[in-house]
């Protein structure tokens, strides 16, 4: 029996788990187990680690993937949610380290159980139900249990993650049940109880426990033990990682180049994967291109440019392109550039673009321009907002009259050819990029000449990509390149938090700074808004008709003000290998690759299940 190829019993055990199934699967947000898993973002490239270069011979079988990471002490093992600089911490293949609950297919609007083996939602106790597979150990061989899950949610309470907007109490009930308290009932609460990663309460205990009794005398984390105890955990840093998944980091192999995740055989259907190593080559696009060109790599997500898309085909590869749900967008510092406030500078700034032209250069067939610029993927739209509603949404499409006209009744004023600001001062800003995003980069760069042909005096900033947030975060920048959307979570709440929270005050505070500080109380030509109270409850309840409401009230809202001005939509294109290492990727129609590659990945779903398999 395949270990996760058979959840009907887990399935039975939800006949308590709503009413709510026939709503919930409607828009793919909680669904029960289903049988198997699918049909199915460094340095210079160096030689794979093992002797024979391929996966299949000496049974030393390798998959090598890539993603970037930062050696120690940068980076670090401390993988609790928020914390900056983790291991990978956003990685697809922490997946295989620290597995989560469940994982999820976005097609087919259903949960596939990982560490847990069922789930139920009890809507008039108001609680979810959360029961671990008997036999699961950590590395060491100690027992994993709901004390370890328990752990790992009073840490997320501690790093101020959304989850506990609807949490109020988490509990162990014996060894393998835990018990979550609702205090507002959401049908997004599922996605984030099911796939947070599960962390070891030995390892993060003290720091748990601690959280957990600040929680409950419901102290602040804005002051006194709270923010002292937040400080303290993102300084945590373990060594000797303690994992639960198929496999585990080899610390002493780490190299500036790559990195092996070595077999744990006590790991989570570590029997079923027929992998002995994943060897994972460090960096961003430009490091990986090459690395990919010399058949190195079976698998990459990165953003890669249209002439090494084609190299890679004439090469053998295949290109996969599953949606991303996002893309990048110009994100604005309200606070040191205050004329950016005015909505319609934001309005002409995307009427000056040309986004279908911003898109092709940087992604070519990967990089398609936004058709509703809702907030959150043109893919879900339909599946939310009306007709009628859709059609209110304005496109921005290349406009210069329109732009001119804007920012003209804005208080701006063309001296020369060249933008003043209603102050009188120079429309000179600096925008701030990743200079290794072989997307983000070009479309910084294509951006920065369009405004400034236009009029704007803009500054083109390359950064490296691991300074990018912190920067953002601490507010020290004018624009600069962030993500729109959610290539996380397929509900458009968590596609706006994204757009409104996460470089905004509301989560900036993890580092003590206020981000972009876009002030959520807004008016609009429907009247006034809190932002953050419409995007809250968009996730909430089990009411299908009004969470559209309000997402359609926080996408009209955002298209309107463009807090953010999104550029283009992201399409994956990764090469990948096959008849090398791997045997075979999922065909161009399998409906896993409508999950996106930063999420629920196919290809991690794929090695689970054993579908994806060596040479």
């Amino acid at each position: 029996m395949s270990p996760i190829g058979n959840n009907e019993s887990g399935a039975s055990d939800r006949t308590n788990a709503v009413s709510r199934r026939h709503v919930l699967q409607l828009f793919g947000i909680a669904g029960a187990g289903v049988a198997g898993v699918g049909s199915l973002t460094a340095c210079s490239p160096s030689s794979p680690t093992n002797e024979e270069g391929g996966g299949g011979s000496g049974g030393n079988k390798e998959f090598h993937g890539a993603y970037p990471y930062q050696l120690p002490p940068k980076g670090h093992f401390n993988l609790g949610a928020g914390v900056l600089d983790g291991i990978q911490q956003q990685s697809p293949y922490l997946d295989l380290i620290y597995p989560s609950a469940g994982m999820y297919y976005w097609a087919d609007k259903k949960w596939e159980y990982m560490m847990a083996e069922s789930s139920s939602l009890d809507e008039a106790a108001n609680t979810y139900t959360l029961k671990l597979r008997s036999g699961l150990t950590w590395s060491d061989g100690s027992p994993v249990t709901s004390k370890d899950v328990v752990s790992t949610f009073n840490l997320r309470w501690l790093m101020r993650q959304q989850d506990w907007t609807f949490l109020s109490d988490v509990k162990a009930q014996d060894d393998t049940t835990v018990q979550f308290t609702i205090g507002t009932p959401s049908t997004v609460l599922e996605r984030y109880i099911l796939r947070a990663p599960i962390l070891p309460s030995a390892v993060y205990g003290e720091y748990a426990t601690k959280a957990e009794a600040i929680r409950k005398a419901k102290g602040s984390l804005d002051s006194g033990p709270g923010k002292t105890l937040n400080a303290d955990f993102q300084k945590f840093r373990p060594e000797n990682p303690i994992v639960s998944g198929p496999f585990n980091y080899d610390p002493k192999s780490m190299t500036n180049s790559q990195m092996t995740l070595v077999k744990n055989d006590k790991g989570l259907f570590a029997d079923k994967i027929g992998f002995a190593k994943v060897v994972l080559f460090n960096g961003e696009t430009s490091d990986i291109t090459p690395v990919v060109m010399n058949k190195d790599v079976d698998y990459a997500t990165h953003g890669f440019a249209v002439a090494s898309e084609k190299t890679f085909q004439s090469n053998g590869f295949r290109i996969l392109r599953p949606p991303v749900y996002s893309g990048p967008s110009l994100v604005f510092n309200y606070t040191t550039r205050p004329e950016f406030a005015d909505a319609r500078v934001r309005q002409a700034i995307a009427y000056v673009l040309d986004r279908n032209e911003n898109g092709t250069v940087a992604l070519g067939d990967s990089g398609k321009p936004c058709k509703f610029m809702a907030g959150f993927s043109d893919i879900l739209v339909p599946d939310w907002i009306s007709d009628a509603d859709q059609k209110k949404l304005q496109a921005y499409e290349k406009d210069l009259d329109k732009a001119t006209q804007l920012l003209t009744a804005a208080g701006w004023k063309k001296s020369g050819d060249k933008w003043t600001t209603p102050q009188g001062k120079p429309a000179t800003y600096d925008i701030k990029f990743p200079t290794e995003f072989a997307d983000w980069n070009p479309a910084a760069t294509n951006a920065a000449d369009q405004l400034n042909k236009f009029g704007f005096n803009i500054v083109k900033r390359g950064i490296t990509f691991t300074q990018l947030n912190p920067d953002v975060l601490a507010g020290k920048f004018d624009i600069a390149i962030q993500g729109w959307g959610a290539s996380n979570h397929p509900h458009p709440y968590f596609a706006f938090v994204q757009d409104l929270y996460t470089f905004n005050y509301v989560t900036a505070a993890n580092q003590g700074g206020k981000g972009m500080n876009f002030p959520l109380k807004q008016t609009t030509s429907a009247g006034p808004i809190d932002l953050q109270a419409v995007v809250d409850k968009s996730a909430q309840g089990l009411n299908l008709d009004e969470q559209k409401k309000n997402i359609t009230d926080a996408a009209m809202a955002f298209n309107e003000l463009l807090p953010i001005v999104p550029l283009w939509e992201r399409y994956g294109n990764n090469p990948a290998l096959e008849g090398n290492r791997v045997a075979k990727f999922p065909a161009d129609d399998d409906p896993i690759l409508k999950n996106a590659p930063y999420a629920d990945n196919f290809v991690i779903m794929g090695m689970y299940s054993g579908k994806i398999a060596p040479a």
